[in-house]
Formats: structure tokens, sequence, C-alpha cells
């Protein structure tokens, strides 16, 4: 089998970027206007509401988000330069294909520590979520003026396995488009439009 050609790291951030401003267009436009009701009725007993996908996301954010901007600072005062390609780990790599890998295809178990914290969300939970997407957008344009293939970040399942910041950043936003797509399927189920 042939090695795929070495991504850019410009194209490598703008396509991370691009699927970010989709999944903030969608929260905007489909999940935003949801009434509390809405966003916390879900499609069966023990399956996950849109407000719970969301809620997730958050988690995970509250968990990544502040240590890959703190990593970024750090970039910077070093004075790295950005690289022309991205590298990727080999963990890094499965773990981003696992996640893009479709539910229906590979169910994934969520830890119960990263779990949603209730049934009853309120509204707020969308709001945290659309800042978390600014941060991580914010990351993705520092990302360009360091090396992020040096910058790395500790998994907070494995605390020893350390990704590159370019495997975080895909599977951080591979994650982010996987329970998007479930808040979707969610949200066009018939026991949510009722």
């Amino acid at each position: 089998m042939a090695a795929s050609a070495p991504l850019r790291t410009t194209e490598f951030l703008d396509q991370l970027t691009q699927a970010v401003a989709d999944v903030r267009r969608v929260t905007q436009e489909r999940f935003r206007p949801l009434s509390e009701d809405q966003l916390n009725r879900g499609p069966a007993p023990g399956k996950w509401s849109v407000g719970q996908c969301l809620e997730h996301l958050n988690i995970i954010g509250g968990l990544y988000l502040p240590v890959m901007n703190q990593r970024l600072r750090r970039a910077q005062e070093r004075g790295t330069q950005p690289a022309e390609f991205v590298k990727n780990g080999y963990f890094g790599k499965k773990l981003t294909v696992a996640m893009q890998t479709p539910a229906r295809e590979k169910p994934l178990r969520t830890p119960q520590q990263y779990a949603p914290s209730g049934s009853r969300l309120p509204r707020t939970v969308v709001e945290v979520f659309l800042r978390q997407l600014d941060d991580l957008s914010h990351q993705l344009q520092v990302a360009r003026t360091v090396n992020a293939n040096a910058v790395r970040i500790p998994n907070a399942i494995v605390p020893l396995l350390r990704l590159r910041l370019t495997d975080q950043f895909a599977f951080l936003i591979a994650h982010l488009q996987r329970h998007i797509a479930q808040a979707e399927r969610v949200l066009d189920s018939r026991s949510v439009s009722r």
C-alpha cells in the first residue's frame, strides 16, 4: 500500500478551520433556536438528546482546550517556526481514524466521567459550546505561527500518551463532527419534532 503524500500544514489547518466553521453553522442554525424541551428530548430512553451531545463535547473541550492554549503559548514564547508539512504520530492517527469511522459501523463507548451530567440541561449548553468553538478556531489560527508537530498534548484518558498538537486537533474535530452528526440525527428523528 502506497503512503499518502504529506499534507502541507497550511492546507491541514485550512481544512480543520473549515470543519469548525461548518460545526458552528450547524449549531447556530439547528441547535441554538431549540427550546429547552427540544434540547433535552432524546430519541429513546437511554439515548442522548441534542443537549447531552453538546454537554459531552463541552466536557471534552473543557479538558483539552485549556491545555492546548497553554502549550500553544509556550511554543510561541519559544519562538518555534511552523513546519511545512504535518506529521502524524502512530497513536494520534489511530485515534482519529477510529473517531472518523461512522457510529453505525463502529459504536464507541464514552467513559462515564466524560458522559453528560444530566438529562435536563439549560439552553446555555449551546452558548458554552459556541464559545469553545471560537476558542478552537482561535487556536487553529495560532497554530499557524508555531511548529504544531512539536507541541505535545497529554491524553485525558491515558496521561502518559502525549499526542502531537496536529493529531490532537484532528482527533478533537473528528470527535466534534461525530457528535454533531449524532445530535442532528436526534433532531431529525420524529420523537424530537413532535
